[in-house]
């Protein structure tokens, strides 16, 4: 009976059971996308990533990212967490602080920052984002579905990184946190518009240690709400880069999720015309083999 390499890493968080968890098989050369897919519907977490030997020159590795119901083209927590798992295993070393990750949605250049004793922090650089304004018919919708306010000074996009987010500004982080969207008229929207979900935002209080609040829900995906989401809040960075919001939030800043799933995730997101990284802690929770 194979045995491949597993294991299971929480990301965005250095405390076990309080990130987003990932499960990443280290060897999965052998692996039809039949089975990935079979697979990843039993882990039945968010995403499930494949380790397979990269085809572009200047890749360490590639990854395939399956959710239990269909693969993506690129999402944000797997990426670290597939990144943390084969640092960890010693399948990678990171060349001056650098690794290369090919995936469905192009190379995605990563960054390994060790700050002093504590686990690293490893962030990836969004995929160029495509931003389209929702027009008003479409807002109001959308806020119907949320049962919240938006910002009014600002219109919700659709932000494609990979990944196909509605971004929405919401008025503070406590209207982020009290939000209780209907998730099946949700559904039905991002079916009908090739989403992936929407993800909401809203600025913490001053004195705050983060700047914003964020919250993910992809439930045509199988997920009605993602603990802490990597490539959702890539896309808020590139939503206020893109609506001129930097003088507000700042170009370096901390955002929270998954307080409402009783996580609770943290990311560095770093802003600037040229590039948006995303970044994170990771631990592995489980490390072992899956039979086959």
């Amino acid at each position: 009976m194979p045995r491949l390499p597993l294991k299971t890493v929480d990301v965005f968080t250095t405390v076990p059971f309080k990130g987003n968890p990932v499960a990443v098989v280290l060897d999965a050369a052998g692996l039809s996308a039949g089975q990935m897919q079979q697979i990843a519907s039993w882990t039945n977490l968010s995403e499930t990533t494949f380790v397979l030997p990269p085809t572009a020159e200047s890749a360490d590795y590639q990854v395939r990212i399956f959710t239990p119901g269909a693969e993506l083209p690129f999402a944000g927590h797997p990426t670290i967490g597939t990144a943390h798992a084969l640092l960890e295993a010693g399948v990678v070393a990171a060349k001056e602080g650098a690794l290369v990750q090919q995936c469905a949605a192009g190379l995605v250049k990563l960054r390994v920052d060790q700050e002093g004793q504590g686990a690293p922090w490893i962030s990836f650089e969004l995929p160029a984002p495509t931003l389209t304004a929702l027009d008003a018919g479409q807002a109001a919708q959308l806020e119907s579905i949320l049962g919240a306010d938006l910002e009014v000074n600002v219109v919700p996009y659709l932000v494609d990184v990979g990944a196909r987010w509605v971004i929405a500004q919401l008025t503070s982080a406590r209207a982020v946190l009290a939000c209780e969207p209907d998730l099946q008229r949700m559904k039905a929207q991002d079916i009908k518009g090739r989403h992936t979900g929407v993800v909401i935002f809203g600025e913490h209080d001053p004195g705050s240690t983060a700047g914003i609040e964020v919250r993910a829900f992809a439930p045509a995906h199988g997920v009605n709400e993602d603990p802490v989401c990597g490539s959702g809040t890539g896309a808020v960075a590139a939503y206020l880069r893109h609506t001129r919001q930097l003088g507000t939030f700042g170009s370096e800043l901390l955002a929270t999720q998954g307080e409402m799933v009783g996580r609770a995730g943290v990311l560095r997101l770093s802003i600037s015309d040229e590039v948006i990284r995303v970044g994170g802690n990771a631990v592995t929770c489980i490390d072992g083999t899956l039979s086959l």
